[in-house]
């Protein structure tokens, strides 16, 4: 009688837990299907907040204290940072557009034949050099003999400036997210801290600072760098009038993230600017390419020294991976989160008792 009433209570137990897990999965997964299209923009405004509070905690020491402030006028200059190129580099391709679509109609578009140095391209070259000498000669029949891949073109063109369009609405989101959260920066904190502590347990607080200096390290050493590199471009493109201009700096921008020496795309930019802009615009460009390059010299020591080593591998994954998964601003997102992911994991590794005992154990050997 004593086993029937024992295996009654553990179904009925059963049931219950399984019922209340199951609310719970619904719950959670109805919770993430209606947080989904904000999930990236909050993720980026944590990290944004995360890696500017020191900025914030010095601006409010200047301002006498007033966090909301701070917060405030940092959301702003940012806001500016942010909308005022992009307006720039839209107009300027607008621009572009519209004398490319105008000419075509008047008949008054005229393409410059290939400089010489195109035929020498290994494999595409002479291919290369064929169409585009044909194109300077006869630009019609080889709009109408490519006309399937320009539509294609044309259309993976309209998409990804939909996507650049929607990227920069969620660094927008993004930025006011961050200046929230800046402004109520001891009660984000505190909820990091209590989070942190749920998850991992007493030494949470110690894995909520090392997500922190992670974040940050990336931030500024990695991205900071680039960003300020593919500003840099983006002015000297635009001061030359080179055409996709912001096309081209996020071109650079991801260069830098992956450590690729900015040269590789810069150099033919100017090369370009010889043949078909002049010399003088061109050898200024070029000298400020060499002078971009060579500035992680000083940036690098004052932005990568801070915070924790990330392999570069890492970073490189996470910008591509991320770049895939959300477009643009998953450029900066994954980069971030596959680094953190990974010194959380390294962390947790090394404190694995088990490891110790082997280090020890080698160290002794």
């Amino acid at each position: 009688m004593a086993d029937n009433t024992t295996d009654e209570l553990f179904v009925k137990n059963a049931v219950e837990s399984s019922i209340r897990i199951g609310l719970i999965l619904v719950l959670v997964t109805l919770s993430y299907l209606i947080m989904q299209p904000f999930l990236i923009p909050v993720l980026w405004g944590v990290i944004i907040a995360v890696a500017a509070a020191p900025l914030i905690f010095r601006l409010e020491h200047l301002l006498g204290n007033r966090r909301t402030l701070a917060a405030t006028l940092f959301t702003i200059i940012a806001l500016i940072v942010l909308i005022v190129p992009t307006v720039i580099l839209s107009g300027s391709m607008v621009e572009n557009v519209t004398e490319i679509s105008e000419s075509l109609k008047d008949g008054s578009l005229r393409i410059p034949p290939p400089p010489d140095i195109i035929a020498t391209i290994p494999i595409i070259g002479a291919r290369l050099d064929s169409t585009w000498f044909l194109a300077s000669v006869n630009h019609e029949s080889v709009i109408a003999q490519y006309a399937p891949q320009l539509k294609s073109a044309g259309a993976t063109l309209l998409s990804a400036l939909g996507s650049g369009l929607t990227s920069v609405l969620q660094f927008i989101a993004a930025l006011i997210i961050a200046g929230i959260f800046l402004a109520n920066s001891e009660g984000s904190i505190k909820a990091s801290h209590t989070v942190a502590r749920r998850v991992f347990g007493e030494n949470g607080q110690d894995w909520a600072v090392l997500s922190a200096a992670t974040i940050r390290s990336v931030v500024q050493g990695v991205l900071g760098i680039a960003l300020i590199q593919a500003i840099l471009a983006a002015m000297g493109l635009i001061a030359i009038d080179i055409p996709a201009a912001g096309l081209l700096s996020l071109l650079v921008f991801f260069i830098a993230i992956i450590q690729l020496p900015l040269l590789l795309i810069l150099v033919p930019i100017a090369a370009y600017a010889f043949y078909y802009i002049g010399t003088a615009p061109a050898v200024i460009f070029l000298i400020w390419s060499i002078l971009i390059t060579m500035s992680d010299a000083f940036l690098k020591p004052m932005l990568l020294g801070r915070g924790v080593d990330i392999p570069m591998l890492v970073i490189l994954l996470g910008a591509i991976g991320g770049l895939i998964l959300a477009g643009i601003i998953g450029l900066f997102v994954g980069s971030v989160i596959l680094a953190l992911g990974f010194k959380l994991f390294t962390a947790w590794l090394d404190d694995d008792p088990t490891l110790k005992k082997r280090r020890k154990r080698r160290w002794r050997l």
